[in-house]
């Protein structure tokens, strides 16, 4: 049965997440606090499977997907929403920036994904998306190539299920692991945009893990020869 994503915003990446999943054939309910706001953007992409709604009409699908900043009151909003949200999917995108996007507002200690699993603990959460700055979504290839998304949970199911929900969609997912390793990928994304400015890429950028395994039984000749 197909599942609905319920996206709760409409600004740059909740628009563009939206737009990608229906293209990918999922049913989207892009979720605002002005009707009329999510009425208009929903009838320029025109996609027979991407519907307005309220946040409550959002909230109401079994896989939820909040575009809303740590900075601007997400915490607190989740709190409302705790007995809501109980049982669903959570598919959290959050980086914790601060508003200009030098630096985080939570410590080296935690991540945005593990806060928001202290938060629901009755909800199943799955980091994902964290890596991609918002203007790779309008060109997700490079190259002719896709780049990764690194996808974390502590929840194998619910990670399966991420997974097929993002079938079709035009990115590389990669296990990443537990939730905490949020923790690294959210750095990472600091990390990526702080050099992406220094270079010119800037909001354009991704990652992508390079490496190829082992031929069996392969030697590593330049380690037998410094071992000599």
């Amino acid at each position: 049965m197909q599942q609905a994503i319920g996206i709760l915003g409409t600004g740059r990446m909740g628009v563009r997440l939206a737009r990608m999943f229906a293209a990918a054939g999922r049913d989207v309910i892009l979720g605002s606090r002005d009707a009329a706001r999510a009425e208009r953007i929903v009838r320029a992409l025109n996609m027979a499977n991407l519907r307005p709604g309220s946040y409550d009409a959002a909230l109401a699908a079994p896989v939820v997907l909040p575009a809303i900043f740590i900075r601007d009151g997400l915490f607190e909003q989740l709190e409302m929403y705790r007995e809501r949200l109980a049982g669903k999917l959570y598919i959290d995108i959050t980086n914790p920036f601060n508003s200009d996007y030098t630096d985080f507002i939570l410590p080296w200690s935690t991540s945005g994904a593990e806060e928001i699993a202290a938060l629901l603990p009755r909800t199943r959460i799955v980091g994902a998306f964290k890596n991609v700055w918002w203007e790779v979504f309008d060109e997700p290839l490079f190259g002719g190539e896709p780049s990764d998304v690194y996808v974390v949970s502590d929840d194998p199911a619910a990670r399966r299920e991420f997974l097929c929900l993002a079938e079709g969609t035009p990115f590389r997912y990669i296990d990443a692991g537990p939730l905490k390793n949020a923790r690294t990928v959210e750095r990472m994304t600091l990390l990526s945009g702080e050099l992406g400015q220094r270079c010119g890429f800037f909001p354009r950028m991704n990652w992508r893990l390079l490496g190829s395994l082992r031929r069996p039984g392969a030697k590593d000749a330049l380690a037998d020869l410094i071992a000599r």
